[in-house]
């Protein structure tokens, strides 16, 4: 579904990603891993088209997107919840849902089945929900968008332990229903709960790629990349 190829991107002339490759098959959950700074969220930025790779091919359903802009790139049904979640802050729970809303599977009545909070809180200001519910409206937000591949960047980022949870819980389900996942995560243990598949980043660069029974196992990579004990 999902192909990166050897991608370098850059900041400025500031060497960001170093040949980067990762895949994502469809029906998918794909974890990528790695230290503040190791160029996880680069990544996110170089395939949906906030900024484009200056070499290398990224390639979504056979189709090459890497010099397409950003809202091509989302047309076409890549689906970005983004770090920090960026949510309306002025804009009430309904509002937000409803922006980038399109015809097709899910419906503002099914987000709200998966975030039952969210249906009590629509009429509510974006800004005035918790970070756990403003996770939510960032998830729910980037579904009504009918993306085939959900992209996530630090979804549980700042959120309370047992907000976390509920998190893994929600894409464990999505996954269940065969929708593809690229994950990006610093909570390791959230990561696996969710993965089929595990990358590793250092420096800009995959340091690791299997499954995360391996890279449970894996104790010296856990250790140098992960600060994992």
């Amino acid at each position: 579904m999902l192909e990166v190829d050897g991608i370098h991107t850059y900041y400025g002339e500031s060497h960001v990603l170093h040949g980067v490759s990762l895949r994502v098959a469809a029906g998918e959950a794909v974890a990528l891993l790695g230290r503040n700074g190791a160029g996880k969220t680069t990544v996110m930025r170089s395939i949906v088209g906030f900024t484009p790779p200056r070499a290398g091919r990224v390639v979504f359903e056979g189709q090459p997107i890497e010099r397409w802009p950003a809202y091509r790139i989302a047309r076409r049904g890549l689906a970005l919840v983004p770090q920090g979640r960026r949510i309306f802050a002025p804009l009430s729970v309904r509002e937000n849902l409803l922006l980038g809303a399109r015809p097709s599977g899910w419906t503002l009545e099914r987000v709200f089945e998966l975030f039952p909070r969210l249906r009590e809180r629509q009429a509510q200001l974006g800004g005035t929900l918790s970070g756990g519910e403003q996770q939510m409206l960032a998830i729910a937000r980037a579904l009504l968008t009918n993306g085939r591949l959900l992209l996530l960047d630090e979804p549980s980022e700042g959120l309370a332990p047992l907000i976390v949870r509920e998190i893994g819980t929600t894409l464990r389900a999505l996954k269940a229903q065969r929708l593809s996942l690229l994950l990006v995560e610093q909570n390791y243990h959230l990561a696996l709960r969710v993965a089929d598949r595990v990358y590793v980043m250092n420096k800009g660069q995959i340091v690791y790629q299997g499954t995360p029974a391996g890279l449970e196992a894996d104790e010296e990579v856990k250790r140098r990349y992960l600060g994992v004990a």
